[in-house]
């Protein structure tokens, strides 16, 4: 991989296990010990994996506070003939991970972008999951307060491809409460937790199942999640929605349209907008 000075370098995208170490693939492995510098969302996180490999290699920090400083003189290094390998504290980065800056910032210098493919923990609860995979719709971590999470959930709520997100453990009963409301208790999901891991689980069943079984389990409530929801169901989202409009047009004729199009929605499960637009 050595290149001239003169020979612009290339930026690998790598992606890390998620959980077991054994998940790297041997291309990442050769890829990280042939790269002149590593950037690591966190560099002492990235440490261990690499002291597991036998690499002895530099890391800079890159994340999400100094990303846009240090991208700049990354791209130096690599128009002047370096190799640098983008690595996120795991699985694949960009993917609600800092380094989008990066790499679009070598693309415009001129500089190859290459990805070496691995661990996604969203495609890899996906592929656990039992729900419909061929159409689907990633919206990374929701909100923290309930409010906006609720608003943002609202926005989905017709939505007919499987829904993944992130999640904490610290808001995973909150969330799935909030699902609760949105999308109602019969909805089917699934609660992916600590995927690759010594702990992971893969729960399925409605919504408020799920989130009577997380809320009473403590330890349901440790790790990392990925939690799927079934897309809405486009017969019954149209019943929804022709409900909700007959209500709003009865609510309009005594209420303001944007009054009437909130009650509207909190009786009928209809998106606000969509009555509030008609």
């Amino acid at each position: 991989m050595t290149k001239s000075a003169q020979t612009p370098g290339v930026l690998y995208v790598v992606a890390t296990p998620i959980g077991n170490l054994a998940d790297l693939s041997a291309r990442a492995r050769d890829t990280l010990a042939s790269v002149d510098l590593i950037a690591a969302e966190d560099t002492r996180h990235s440490a261990a994996l690499l002291r597991h490999c036998g690499i002895a290699k530099r890391c800079v920090a890159l994340h999400e506070h100094n990303e846009r400083e240090v991208s700049a003189q990354l791209v130096q290094q690599m128009q002047a003939g370096k190799n640098i390998a983008l690595i996120s504290d795991a699985g694949t980065p960009l993917v609600s991970d800092p380094g989008f800056r990066l790499v679009r910032a070598a693309r415009e210098a001129g500089v190859k972008v290459s990805p070496v493919p691995g661990a996604c923990a969203a495609i890899a609860a996906l592929s656990a999951a039992g729900l419909p995979s061929d159409r689907f719709v990633f919206e990374g971590f929701l909100p923290a307060k309930s409010a906006a999470r609720r608003a943002h959930l609202q926005a989905l709520i017709v939505e007919t491809r499987t829904l993944i997100f992130y999640e904490s453990s610290h808001r995973i009963v909150d969330a799935l409460e909030d699902c609760v409301a949105v999308f109602g208790e019969a909805r089917h999901a699934v609660v992916a937790r600590e995927l690759t891991k010594l702990f992971e689980t893969v729960l399925d069943g409605s919504l408020a199942e799920l989130h009577a079984r997380v809320a009473r389990d403590a330890e349901q409530q440790r790790g990392e999640f990925v939690l799927l929801i079934a897309g809405a169901d486009e017969n019954a989202d149209s019943a929804r929605l022709a409900e909700g409009r007959r209500i709003f047009e009865l609510l309009r004729a005594e209420l303001p349209p944007g009054r009437a199009a909130k009650l509207a929605s909190e009786i009928s499960g209809a998106p606000r907008n969509a009555l509030y637009t008609t």
